[in-house]
């Protein structure tokens, strides 16, 4: 028996250790050279581990398994053609009997025992169906395999989930009418605790999630984290925004948001404010003469932040094109791991999910981050008279071991001064 051992390959250089995520192939079933067998989870990114050769797969590891770089994942029977069905091959001094062949090879079986009830297959969800079925609440006798025997595939499970969705909900049934008792006194019934659910659930966190959890503990016990606000008046831009949204669109085929414009506006406080723009490296302080500003987005899995690179140099359209494929690979988790490298400062936007004000943590190694909030009309007194501006609330963490207090309060007046006259910031004054 020819045995190919299948090994956890060097990610990343700053990765060390990932999650067996899901198997893709269930164990014992026939594979493809280079077809994908698992998903690793990593710090940073989801990665399929495609086969080092064609044969039988043997699982070794589990799901949810932390393997290290260069653990054992699986082994790969080469001597198992396709043909056999990913079964065990026959051995050299046990020829096979022709009078007596196996019900599985046998060419006379009738093409319904795929579907006999009694096959071990049948009704039998793979390792990734039965995860999809267990976390949608789904008994897989209610789902139909179009596998092999009859197995359930994640295909299968998937259109379940789906169906499961869109079937409507049953109607209630019609309420008996009870015959009123005038002379019988009102009883009230209160429900009591055993007619509540007081059942917990407890599952693994992913690796993304742990390695967020891990950094923000990090940022929060090793620097000097501090917070300044301000408020910025956002007439100006809606009016550039009206303005030459159709003109912009028509050129540039995407629409300007407020994300770039904020991420133009630090990126040129950053180029006049250097300190901001730095990190702490031992007794060093590591500045850049570049400005890349990572953008906090949002995903099932958890927050992530790719950065866009040189966006001191890029124009709106190209900031705008950059954020929206990044932020579309990581909701889809397609993000490369240099794609998820760098960034010099970073911008997080709660206000979409409707956030009023926030203390926004630093992404370490950065020094600072800009937490943008929600948009609200407010009153203002404007010359003399009150007006009803559309106002947001900007907060500014920094590590106060980088940046001073002055330095931080002045970066973030800057940013402000850029956001409220967008002319200045589009002449370079």
């Amino acid at each position: 028996m020819s045995v190919v051992e299948m090994k956890v390959p060097t990610i990343g250089e700053s990765v060390t250790e990932v999650t067996l995520s899901q198997w893709l192939i269930a164990d014992g079933d026939y594979v493809e050279l280079d077809q994908p067998i698992c998903e690793f989870e990593s710090d940073k990114a989801t990665l399929e581990f495609p086969a080092e050769a064609s044969g039988k797969l043997i699982h070794v590891a589990a799901e949810d398994d932390d393997l290290e770089i260069g653990a054992l994942v699986a082994k790969i029977d080469t001597s198992v053609s396709k043909e056999s069905g990913g079964g065990d091959a026959p051995k050299a001094d046990a020829p096979a009997k022709e009078e007596a062949p196996k019900p599985e090879t046998a060419t006379s079986a009738p093409a319904e025992a795929s579907e006999n009830e009694d096959s071990y297959a049948a009704g039998h969800p793979s390792p990734a169906a039965a995860k999809i079925l267990k976390e949608n609440n789904i008994d897989p006798k209610a789902v139909k395999g179009t596998g092999k025997d009859g197995r359930i595939t994640k295909e299968d499970a998937q259109k379940a989930v789906e169906a499961k969705k869109q079937a409507p909900a049953p109607s209630p049934a019609p309420a008996k009418e009870t015959p009123k008792k005038e002379d019988a006194p009102k009883q009230v019934v209160f429900s009591s605790a055993k007619d509540f659910s007081r059942e917990t659930s407890s599952r693994k966190m992913s690796r993304m999630r742990r390695t967020i959890a891990k950094r923000l503990v990090s940022a929060k016990n090793e620097t000097a984290m501090l917070t300044t606000f301000n408020e910025v008046d956002l007439t100006e831009v809606m009016k550039l925004r009206k303005t030459y949204q159709d003109r912009f669109v028509e050129k540039y085929g995407i629409k300007l948001g407020f994300m770039s414009l904020f991420a133009k506006a630090c990126a040129k406080a950053l180029m006049e404010m250097p300190d901001v723009n730095a990190k702490l490296d031992g007794d060093n302080l590591v500045h850049h003469d570049y400005a890349d500003i990572s953008i906090a987005v949002s995903t099932p899995n958890g927050l992530v932040v790719p950065p866009v690179h040189n966006a001191e140099s890029l124009s709106f359209a190209e900031i705008e094109y950059k954020i929206k494929e990044l932020a579309t690979k990581a909701r889809n988790g397609n993000l490369t791991l240099e794609e998820m490298s760098g960034g010099t400062f970073t911008i997080t936007n709660g206000g979409i999910f409707g956030s009023l004000l926030s203390t926004p943590i630093l992404n370490e190694p950065q020094s600072a981050i800009l937490g943008m909030h929600g948009i609200k009309n407010r009153p203002m007194a404007i010359d003399g008279e009150v007006k009803i501006r559309p106002m947001m609330y900007l907060a500014l963490s920094y590590d106060h071991r980088v940046v001073d207090g002055s330095t931080s309060v002045t970066f973030l007046v800057k940013v402000k001064e850029y956001i409220e006259d967008p002319v200045s910031m589009l002449l370079d004054l």
